[in-house]
């Protein structure tokens, strides 16, 4: 068949092929079983609301766990991806991609960065630095034959089995031994423990190559960096030639309220991740790094569809958004707003809460070890009440809407969550 027939007689997918009729039991049946799912399905969504195959509507403070940074189905994002997947969605970094340069370029001008390097998830950018730091270990710092990395406990830098090993949480890496070597870990915003890791590493072939982190531990309970702490870390690193790398996949474009995570704390990182919310929701992941440290060359590193035109225009028109609706500010002003309302909310009930911590719109309210209430358990009632919410960790209750939230939102979610710890109070 020519193409020319082919294009004349298109296939037209069926309204069952977009529109699928979804069975639990028959997705149970063929997905394979790698999540606890909460027993709904999300049909569509409208800025920050979503409803489900039933029809019911809820207020979405997950944004796809951080993710959905202009909400769903915003107009500026469809007119690009429709305008794009007319145009050329994807061809092969064997050729120069216009999209991905223009990407590139304003990462570059508007954050510490030198270079990008282009995939599609945070896992696979956090790989990317893990490689970077190695080579540069072992071609700059040409006499470490077994580079080390410092990460934090109770951090979380992703699945991969390089990535999992970075993650400082035991229950991540369970049934998945051998890990990878070249990782040690530290207490979080402990520098005394950086300082004993390092003098500790530093015999034979061995040393402390990185020091990677995030600025704002997401899945360890939302807790931010101290600034004395990176400060000081900063000044470890030039003085012993250790490179400094944040994971800045879940807090960084815009949701810490400034459009870089580092930028809370008065200190560059030579190298730092992002994913999540850089193109809203479709898959893309970057790994940048500043000059000195760029020892990737042809042939080192790869990835099929990293910065492929379709993902790069998309978050593209994602950061030009935050710059020109001056998104930043209501970022700062909902998340002060939310935080308000949280802290009044663990006022008034002593018993369960005692710690509403976080930037922007990354934030998080901590129960009470002494209770058997989890987070989970609020995750499930307000989800009864339209309210969507996720976990970060046993004990700690995340709040990650949009970065468009209204204040009005805001204002529901709080009265949502009254309603609901009240219940569960009683």
């Amino acid at each position: 068949m020519s193409q020319n027939t082919l294009l004349d007689t298109p296939f037209i997918p069926s309204e069952s092929t977009l529109n699928p009729v979804f069975d639990p039991q028959e997705f149970d049946r063929y997905v394979m079983q790698t999540y606890g799912r909460f027993p709904i399905a999300m049909e569509r969504g409208q800025g920050c609301r979503l409803w489900d195959t039933q029809g019911k509507e809820y207020l979405d403070f997950v944004a796809g766990i951080a993710t959905c940074t202009l909400g769903h189905a915003h107009p500026t994002l469809i007119a690009t991806v429709t305008q794009q997947i007319q145009k050329l969605h994807h061809v092969s970094n064997f050729y120069y991609i216009p999209e991905q340069g223009a990407l590139a370029k304003w990462i570059v001008d508007h954050s510490c960065a030198d270079r990008v390097f282009f995939c599609n998830s945070g896992a696979e950018a956090n790989e990317a630095a893990i490689k970077l730091i190695r080579k540069y270990a072992h071609t700059v710092l040409d006499f470490l034959e077994k580079p080390v990395i410092l990460t934090a406990k109770a951090s979380f830098h992703g699945r991969t089995l390089a990535t999992v090993t970075a993650t400082g949480q035991p229950k991540y890496q369970q049934d998945f031994d051998p890990l990878v070597p070249g990782f040690a870990y530290v207490p979080y915003n402990d520098i005394k423990a950086v300082e004993n890791a390092i003098a500790d590493l530093d015999e034979g072939n061995s040393r402390v190559a990185a020091i990677m982190l995030e600025p704002l531990q997401g899945e360890g309970g939302i807790r931010p960096g101290q600034l004395d702490y990176f400060l000081r870390l900063r000044k470890i690193c030039d003085e012993n030639s250790i490179l400094l790398v944040f994971d800045e996949v879940q807090v960084g474009v815009g949701r810490s309220g400034k459009l870089w995570g580092y930028e809370h704390l008065g200190v560059e990182p030579d190298i730092f991740t992002s994913a999540k919310g850089l193109a809203g929701g479709i898959p893309i992941g970057a790994m940048m790094c500043k000059e000195f440290c760029n020892v990737f060359t042809p042939g080192t590193h790869a990835s099929t569809f990293g910065g492929n035109p379709f993902v790069c225009a998309s978050a593209l028109t994602v950061l030009q958004t935050i710059e020109k609706e001056n998104i930043l500010q209501n970022v700062q002003q909902r998340g002060e707003q939310l935080r308000s309302r949280l802290r009044a909310i663990a006022s008034a009930y002593p018993n369960l809460f005692t710690d509403v911590r976080g930037w922007g719109l990354i934030n998080g309210i901590e129960l009470s070890e002494t209770i058997s209430l989890t987070s989970l358990d609020i995750v499930k009632a307000a989800m009864e009440e339209g309210l969507l919410l996720a976990p970060a960790g046993p004990k700690v209750l995340r709040f990650v809407p949009p970065l468009i939230v209204s204040e009005a939102e805001v204002d529901q979610a709080a009265k949502l969550l009254e309603k609901v710890v009240a219940k569960l109070n009683v």
